[in-house]
């Protein structure tokens, strides 16, 4: 029997998926994929993400969030398990580079325990020195600090403001 592919749907989300995007980072949280946001803060920045919808549910989710006039942060990318291997996250990750371009941005970065995931999406490693904002803002309030392990990466996405202007 032939299986059938289900569509995936990219899109913003609504206040009602809140819950659902907390569930999916809880559960990669758990084995530290990903840093744990609370619910008050999904809501603050629900127009930060995006979502993948599969057969009418939520399954995946990665927001772009600003962090000054040319950079912006990847963060909390993560695909339910049995949707892995689908190029969903490719598919996320992609929104947030088109949506971070469209905005102005020149460059994303993200922290991460898997640096060879977004290697792949064209980030290359850099000295986390380099991001003294985002240590200072959100790094120095983190359980893991002064001792994180997270690996801090940095792609341009100048060639990508060029095909939307």
């Amino acid at each position: 029997m032939a299986r059938r592919t289900q569509k995936i749907l990219i899109r913003r989300p609504t206040v009602a998926d809140i819950p659902a995007i907390q569930d999916l980072i809880k559960d990669a949280a758990q084995f530290s994929k990903v840093l744990p946001r609370s619910l008050n803060n999904l809501y603050e920045h629900v127009r930060d993400f995006f979502v993948a919808e599969c057969a009418g549910n939520v399954c995946g989710c990665c927001a772009l969030q600003i962090s000054g006039s040319d950079l912006a942060e990847i963060r909390s990318l993560v695909v339910r398990d049995d949707r892995r291997g689908r190029g969903i996250a490719r598919r996320l990750m992609d929104a947030c580079v088109r949506d971070a371009a469209s905005v102005g941005v020149k460059k994303i970065f993200c922290l991460t325990e898997i640096p060879a995931f977004f290697e792949r999406f064209g980030f290359k490693k850099i000295n986390k020195a380099k991001l003294p904002q985002k240590i200072w803002t959100d790094c120095i309030h983190c359980v893991q600090f002064p001792d994180c392990c997270e690996t801090a990466l940095m792609r341009d996405v100048s060639a990508a403001a060029a095909r939307h202007t």
